[in-house]
């Protein structure tokens, strides 16, 4: 009784249109009010104590993708992605997607990395002669990878809920990023080809030294963050610090294109996306808390088991669950909410926790494109000045990508797991 009145008022106030961290906060706190002895009186030291100290590569990891941004660096990235495969059937739409592989290593969010490559790429393409559907699409789409290729934000969400090591959550990240991001670029190739575009003439070597030369220090915080990672050199809340302080060096000092006057917007902007980020995820251990406290998981998976659901059955549904929810919340929601339910059922079934994850966080790049919440879609519209609806349409053939990689991804585990297996 007390879950059915915990989901219908919490569904029910986001219906009506309650901001995600206040209908999670009014739907628990309800309900330990009505079926539970809870002093209300301890929410607050819940909400404290589900802080933990690796939330803290958020907000750092959100400034370095702000400052990266705001600056030439995405430019930078586009121009040495395009000398590498720009001459191919498709190469600008391939380097539009291969620039938003290299930025979704630097910002760790999807809607920064459509916003930093979709500035540069959008008009180019559509000089090109390329529809402005498929360009749309391609940039659109494989801006969602800012929440799959490492460092990612939704992975320090996930990673902290399920009490597993962000580091090899990371690790885990890259394969199916780079499978993503690769079937994405087969796709354009292909498409390409189809509307009639071929080969030009490759960039010669030294243009291609050149472009890299131009781009290095914007590359280089992708090896330092990532490298230093997987080496053990420093944690994922360790690199976050870094990368902030590199990326603060890189564009005031180095590229020169950020001015002093105008950090105030930028701390300011990365300052409102992390106090919207900790509202949700304070008022998310609360719902949690009293998920697990009730057993509730527990309960779900001793059914499932009964009625001898299997691994992969289990994960079908999971898939059906995530991206129903996706359509209407933010993907740090979904994760914060879901995760205590899912996973202790996940473990139950012989699933690891790093490869559930994973399937998790490629379920929210399905949230990230789809109407009515996804982001990516906003973000497109307001760049392009396309209606909500052209920028669905143009997105749907690659969903379909992106659906094969989902699948790929969810039942062949070693995809996720083989990388972070090897480094140990």
């Amino acid at each position: 009784m007390s879950v059915a009145f915990l989901l219908i008022l919490l569904f029910g106030l986001l219906l009506l249109g309650v901001p995600v961290a206040i209908s999670l906060g009014v739907s628990a706190v309800a309900t330990m009010l009505l079926f539970s002895s809870y002093d209300i009186f301890g929410v607050p030291e819940i909400m404290l104590n589900g802080l933990k100290p690796a939330l803290m590569a958020i907000p750092m990891f959100i400034l370095a993708g702000s400052l990266m941004s705001k600056g030439s660096s995405a430019h930078r990235i586009v121009e040495f992605a395009k000398s590498i495969v720009g001459h191919l059937p498709g190469g600008l739409p391939m380097s539009a997607i291969l620039a938003c592989i290299i930025f979704a290593a630097v910002s760790g969010s999807s809607p920064a990395t459509v916003v930093a490559i979709g500035s540069v790429m959008f008009l180019a393409l559509k000089e090109a002669g390329y529809p402005t559907s498929y360009s749309v699409g391609a940039i659109t789409s494989a801006g969602s990878l800012g929440i799959l290729i490492p460092p990612s934000v939704v992975m320090i969400v996930y990673g902290v809920t399920a009490e597993v090591s962000i580091e090899k959550l990371f690790i885990a990240g890259v394969i199916p990023g780079l499978l993503v991001g690769g079937m994405m670029m087969l796709y354009a190739y292909f498409g390409a080809k189809r509307l009639g575009f071929t080969a030009t003439k490759p960039a010669s070597l030294k243009e291609r030294i050149k472009k890299f030369k131009e781009a290095f220090w914007a590359l280089l915080i992708v090896v330092v963050v990532i490298s230093g990672i997987y080496a053990g050199v420093f944690t994922a809340t360790e690199a976050a610090g870094i990368s902030a302080v590199y990326a603060f060096i890189v564009s005031v000092f180095i590229y020169k294109d950020i001015k002093f006057k105008d950090l105030y917007g930028v701390f300011l902007d990365a300052a409102i996306t992390t106090a919207m980020i900790f509202f949700i995820i304070g008022f998310a251990v609360v719902f949690a808390h009293f998920l697990t406290s009730e057993r509730i998981p527990h309960i779900i998976a001793e059914y499932l088991v009964s009625i001898n659901m299997t691994w992969w059955m289990f994960l079908i549904l999971v898939n059906l669950v995530l991206f129903v929810m996706g359509q209407f919340m933010e993907p740090s929601s979904v994760v914060m909410i879901m995760t205590p339910l899912l996973l202790p059922i996940a473990v139950s079934l012989g699933i690891d926790p790093i490869h559930f994850g994973i399937v998790m966080i490629v379920n929210m790049e399905f949230g990230m494109l789809t109407p009515p919440v996804g982001l990516n879609l906003f973000v497109a519209s307001s760049l392009t000045g396309l209606s909500l609806k052209e920028v669905v349409v143009s997105v749907l053939p690659w969903l379909c990508v992106l659906l094969v990689g989902l699948i790929l991804i969810t039942y062949i585990p070693a995809i996720s797991l083989w990388l972070p297996s090897m480094i140990g």
